[in-house]
């Protein structure tokens, strides 16, 4: 199993133990700035327009409402800090956690929450999450424009606010692991001196920060990655870290000799492995050869990058093939084919999850398992 927090290490014990680690509690009760009437992002983009279309497009909005998520969570064996890193705030938890009865996480202490606001709940991870905190907007800059009270503080925005959840490497329970590693993926590349996470997943852009502003630099709020649906029919942006190309092709081959077709992929885009964060997640590189005078398949193979987990009765990593930045991996296909019109073509798909786990997890046949990023054809003669 699989969870999505930003976890370290579980200490407890006594009757009633407290929290000493920032993923144990969501971020305090949050009180709206003055100017506002309340924390939702449909009331940040009365004003910021663009920053909220992209956000509303992106799989930060989707944060609670995923079925995946939903389903996980339903799970007797899904421990309650799950949902931290996917509605931060605690005005958007029903519940108040308080401690844990001797140090177990599966038994925290916890009391209806007076504040509760289920529609911002909805929200996921919102433009609140990460932009207000003690009755104030955090930004980058402050301008004597704004309605609301707004504080500068370019630490709190920094990538060290992306790690806080999207790091999590602990051992929960002897069959439960959070395995999230892109902050450390990212520290130990070649980019981490001179990019950081908002470089590509919210690259700069010159438009005004609001309604009747004069321009100036912003950053997007697509929060792009994979690109890979939460819902059948939504369309978030993607970033594709992996680039392909073909390797000593011709234009013809000898009909006596087996044609070998390669590629090379390298993961050259991306400050961290591809694929990363959720160890469910997968690429398939499928390489097909098709008789062109008639459509016929005449030779396929498919190559897997990703890892292999045995999660019972002690989860444990079989196997990881994950590209690290800057890392190639090499791929072919070898046919004896006779005279004729060929086409060697290769499509790349990303996975967040297999069509098994879709099923056992009962998400529909409509959720979105996977998607089609990449496609190259190239033609070629045997004579």
């Amino acid at each position: 199993m699989v969870v999505s927090i930003a976890v370290y290490s579980i200490i407890g014990s006594g009757s009633s133990s407290p929290f000493t680690n920032h993923w144990e509690q969501a971020i305090p009760h949050q009180v709206v700035p003055e100017g506002l009437t309340s924390l939702s992002s449909k009331e940040c983009g009365s004003c910021h327009k663009d920053h909220y279309e992209e956000w509303n497009t992106s799989t930060h909005s989707m944060a609670w409402k995923d079925l995946q998520f939903q389903a996980e969570i339903a799970k007797e064996t899904s421990p309650y800090m799950c949902i931290n890193c996917h509605i931060p705030l605690q005005n958007q938890q029903e519940y108040i956690i308080t401690g844990l009865e001797d140090g177990d996480l599966y038994k925290p202490i916890k009391h209806k929450n007076p504040e509760f606001d289920a529609d911002l709940q909805q929200e996921g991870i919102n433009c609140a999450s990460c932009h207000v905190r003690d009755g104030a907007i955090i930004s980058l800059t402050v301008s004597n424009r704004a309605p609301h009270k707004s504080v500068q503080d370019k630490n709190h925005l920094s990538e060290q606010l992306c790690i806080s959840c999207h790091n999590a490497v602990a051992v929960v329970t002897p069959e439960l692991v959070c395995t999230f590693e892109t902050g450390d993926e990212w520290k130990a590349g070649p980019f981490a001196e001179t990019m950081n996470c908002k470089t590509c997943h919210m690259p700069a852009i010159h438009r005004p920060i609001a309604e009747d502003a004069p321009e100036r630099k912003s950053r997007m709020h697509y929060f792009m990655g994979s690109g890979i649906p939460k819902l059948d029919g939504l369309k978030p942006k993607r970033l594709d870290g992996l680039v392909y190309e073909f390797l000593d092709m011709k234009s013809s081959y000898n009909v006596e000799d087996s044609v070998i077709l390669k590629t090379e992929v390298v993961n050259k885009l991306a400050g961290h492995r591809v694929p990363t964060g959720d160890p469910e997640r997968f690429i398939i590189t499928k390489l097909s050869v098709f008789n062109a005078s008639n459509g016929q398949l005449v030779a396929v193979d498919s190559f897997r990058i990703g890892e292999h987990w045995e999660w019972y009765p002690v989860a444990k990593k079989i196997a990881d093939n994950n590209l690290y930045p800057g890392e190639n991996r090499l791929y072919q296909i070898a046919a004896l084919l006779p005279a004729g019109k060929y086409s060697f073509e290769l499509k790349a798909f990303k996975y967040r999850t297999t069509e098994e786990m879709i099923k056992y997890n009962k998400l529909g046949d409509s959720y979105p398992s996977h998607i089609q990023f990449f496609e190259k054809t190239i033609s070629f003669e045997v004579n």
